[in-house]
């Protein structure tokens, strides 16, 4: 066996798990792992979701032609071939009102031919569409109705449309706790006829890490994230608590990506990208693709991070050393551990990542991949350690010799 297969143990023992998150192997006798069986046998979430999100960008200034344009720019620029799967409507969608019978209306004036067919034309590009609702009378945008009351009725409606994934938020409700009022949808969209996958946006009020794992596919660890830098790295922290409740299947949210919006430099979004891959965390781009720059486009396209990310072990890397200059680390397949050396202080420094730090035996012996520069150190052992411009990172691949 490989000394790097003690990388494993190391994350799990890095921050305690209680006894209800180490309960797997109770299916049945415990309804909501039966729940949570059903959702992985659907196939869905067994790696991080990844596609694209209106809100961050456009918030409620969303109609059916930017979708459209949205679904050819994600084939265009290749981001669809990468794994880039999912274009998820956010709120603003439908109508203040529903119809005599209780349906959810698209709004006329933003999606006149109706989400039916918009479904239609993203399936056509072998994409998937997302859509969103709320676990309250309305949505946080107040501009349309909420599902509390309505989760059957709405649920078969998404799935008669080709709806393929529900972003589910939680404002606007009658103050009933988030672990009554999710599972209500969750189990009306397992019974829709349709595999949607379903993600929980309770912001994380109630530490929906260590309960819905048998409700959905991923939940909101923190509130939203904003297009700056001390917004972004609080919720890589905030996350990084959960680390241990990750799995294939069920994931840990930080909210979406803000690469391409302009509120932080280059060195900033490269390390927002490096750390929600390394955190297994959903990568929702939240930019205009069909304006996106190269630089933008560059860091969104590095397939090598991405691969991290979609890793089959399905292990949440953690934080190891906090403080300026901080080291992330976790197992991946095949024996190998991905490393991040990030620089959170104002001048460039040197950061070293000790085997001792992550798990590794001393004497074992590695070859290191640099995913942003797409190089190879051979043969090094004990230690790595490279220089990281100011809130820049730079992340490696070690793998056994």
């Amino acid at each position: 066996m490989s000394p790097l297969v003690i990388v494993a143990v190391f994350c799990f023992l890095l921050s305690p798990v209680t006894t209800s998150a180490r309960q797997i192997n109770t299916i049945d006798s415990n309804p909501r792992e039966q729940i949570r069986k059903k959702l992985i046998e659907n196939g869905l979430g067994l790696t991080p979701q990844m596609g694209w999100n209106s809100w961050n960008h456009f918030h409620c200034d969303i109609e059916e032609k930017l979708i459209r344009e949205t679904a050819d720019a994600m084939v265009s620029t290749g981001l669809a071939a990468l794994g880039y799967e999912y274009i998820n409507l956010d709120d603003c969608w439908a109508e203040l009102d529903r119809d005599s019978q209780g349906n959810l209306v698209p709004k006329a004036s933003t999606f006149p031919s109706g989400i039916k067919a918009l479904a239609d034309y993203v399936h056509s590009k072998g994409l998937k569409l997302g859509i969103y609702s709320d676990a309250g009378t309305q949505t946080c945008s107040k501009r349309m109705p909420g599902s509390l009351g309505y989760e059957e009725k709405d649920a078969k409606t998404f799935a008669s449309w080709g709806i393929d994934y529900l972003k589910y938020d939680n404002c606007n409700n009658d103050g009933t706790s988030p672990k009554e009022r999710y599972p209500i949808m969750g189990n009306a969209l397992l019974k829709s006829g349709r595999s949607i996958f379903y993600s929980l946006c309770e912001w994380g009020e109630e530490d929906p890490a260590t309960w819905a794992k048998s409700v959905g596919n991923s939940w909101r660890t923190t509130g939203d994230i904003s297009d700056h830098w001390d917004s972004m790295t609080s919720r890589a922290d905030l996350n990084d608590k959960w680390a241990a409740y990750a799995r294939p299947g069920g994931w840990n949210d930080p909210d979406m990506l803000e690469v391409g919006n302009g509120g932080m430099t280059k060195e900033e979004y490269r390390s927002h990208f490096s750390i929600w891959a390394l955190m297994k965390a959903p990568l929702l781009i939240g930019c205009d693709v069909r304006s996106v720059d190269n630089v933008t486009l560059e860091l969104l396209s590095n397939q090598e991070v991405i691969v991290v990310n979609q890793d089959k072990l399905g292990i949440q890397g953690k934080k190891i050393k906090d403080g300026d200059l901080q080291v992330w680390a976790g197992p991946l397949s095949q024996n190998r551990v991905i490393v991040a050396l990030w620089n959170r202080g104002s001048s460039e420094a040197t950061i070293t990542a000790y085997w001792s730090d992550i798990g590794i035996n001393s004497s074992t012996v590695v070859n290191a991949r640099n995913l942003w520069e797409h190089s190879t150190q051979n043969s090094i052992k004990g230690q790595i350690s490279a220089s990281v411009s100011a809130h820049d990172c730079k992340m490696f691949v070690l793998s056994p010799k």
